[in-house]
């Protein structure tokens, strides 16, 4: 019979063994995440620089490119969604070393761009004003809704010059991810980061006797940095062939096999759907926050941008998912694939730990650099360390998605993310922000509450490993 102190020796060192890995392990991860968190990091950070200027020309002018940046966020996520179906396929054709596979995916990636970036300009160029004003709600605080429409209409137009590059720029980026070649993505995102940010300090202010364009000038640097993204990433693809095997005879033809096509749609429709309906929710929800002032906005966007620049770990662990279980599933090796997942999500979830602490800590240091109004600062400080609070949850149900949906089971990650997000989420947000009186705060609480509920039920569908299935075997 065991004593209680060999027990639970033998328990810890179970514990161990399931939720961490060894040194080979955490290699591994880290020869994935490192250049994603660096892109990611550098990128976040230089978007935080680039809103802080537009934030010193003036609160409508910072509320407008806010506005605007909820409805880019929706096209970006639809993109997203339209080539991760492929991009599944890509990753699993590399653990197959199938180069002609990888060829039809990119093939099929390009067509998608296309289409969506087409839609994308059709409908932001003649439904701009009824898109932004949805978000403009007069609350007697005084700012100027009219000027800030102006302002996001001004901004809006120059951007849509950059939504085709930044769709190929994607395709190509996350084709060379999946293959494994982690680090020209980065140093091309890099590269294109840093010329927005020199462009937009000369262009927002006009220095270097360049004209003062305020905020079409941070339009003008963001679309010419997307071309410079899109220019290396596909001169550096189709000029190191030996790196990128797929590249040699990719338009030679953009035909792909029928069957195959029907097996993306099939597998990708529901990621497309999933993201479209994900992201338009999430503004939704941005857009029942905004019925308590301009001035919510205002801080939502301070408090999203400091944010989204302590999330890098959460989202780079989901790209690490997806490409490391991905592979594992191509190769046809299952066995390891349930024992890896595990530890991913182990050292997302605990990586988040870390970052929600120090964001909590800093979140008072950041909203110094705006010009704007103390409440505004003090608002956004509030609603970054909730934020931080729930970095945990999100990193976990972050890390699930991209579990399940390596596997390509894509209809149960369209039920566990916008469904959910829909029939639950957004019905109490639109209750709470139209019929009661609940101020902006305990309102963010409730709503970022419900994900608790997520979270059992993506433990459920992780534990029942409904998600193991090799697409190309």
């Amino acid at each position: 019979m065991l004593t209680k102190g060999l027990y639970f020796d033998r328990l810890s060192f179970a514990m161990k063994r399931r939720f961490f890995g060894d040194k080979k392990f955490y290699m591994m991860v880290l020869a994935v995440a490192v250049p994603i968190i660096i892109q990611n990091g550098i990128s976040n950070f230089v978007n935080m620089l680039d809103n802080i200027m537009v934030g010193q020309v003036g609160t409508e002018q910072m509320s407008g490119v806010a506005i605007v940046n909820q409805l880019m966020f929706i096209f970006n996520l639809a993109l997203f969604g339209a080539i991760s179906g492929p991009g599944i396929f890509t990753a699993q054709y590399v653990g197959q070393k199938n180069n002609e596979g990888i060829r039809h995916t990119v093939r099929f990636k390009l067509i998608i761009v296309a289409l969506i970036s087409i839609a994308g300009i059709l409908l932001f160029h003649y439904f701009d004003e009824p898109f932004i004003r949805i978000y403009l709600t007069d609350n007697g605080q005084g700012l100027d809704l009219e000027a800030t429409l102006g302002y996001a209409r001004e901004y809006l137009k120059v951007m849509l010059f950059g939504l085709a590059p930044f769709g190929v720029a994607c395709a190509y980026a996350g084709t060379l991810r999946e293959s494994g070649e982690t680090k020209v993505p980065m140093y091309a995102s890099l590269i294109a980061v840093f010329t927005n940010l020199v462009l937009n300090y000369v262009l927002i202010f006009g220095h270097f006797g360049a004209p003062k364009l305020g905020v079409v000038g941070a339009a003008i640097a963001t679309v010419i940095s997307r071309f410079l993204e899109m220019g290396i990433l596909v001169g550096w693809t189709h000029m190191h062939k030996e790196r990128a095997p797929f590249a040699v005879g990719l338009f030679k033809t953009f035909r792909i096999p029928g069957e195959l096509a029907a097996k993306i749609i099939k597998t990708g429709m529901p990621l497309f759907i999933n993201e479209f309906l994900w992201s338009l929710g999430m503004s939704m929800l941005t857009q029942c926050y905004s019925t308590r002032g301009l001035s919510v906005i205002a801080a939502f966007n301070i408090s999203n941008t400091i944010v989204n620049l302590f999330n890098i770990v959460l989202m780079t662990m989901g790209n690490v998912v997806a490409i490391i279980i991905g592979q594992i599933l191509g190769s046809g090796n299952t066995e390891e694939v349930v024992d890896t997942d595990v530890k991913l999500i182990t050292v997302a979830v605990l990586a988040s730990v870390v970052m929600g602490g120090l964001l909590i800590v800093f979140a008072p240091l950041f909203p110094q650099l705006y010009n704007t109004t103390d409440d505004i600062r003090a608002l956004s400080v509030k609603l970054m360390r909730i934020a931080a609070l729930f970095m945990p949850v999100g990193s976990f149900l972050n890390a699930a998605y991209f579990t399940l949906r390596s596997g390509g089971k894509t209809v149960i990650t369209f039920l566990f993310d916008s469904v959910y997000l829909w029939v639950l989420c957004w019905p109490v947000a639109f209750v709470l922000s139209r019929f009661t009186s609940l101020s902006i705060l305990p309102l963010y609480c409730i709503v970022l509450s419900l994900d608790f509920v997520k979270v059992i039920i993506g433990y459920i569908l992780l534990k029942k490993k409904v998600w193991i299935q090799d697409l190309v075997a």
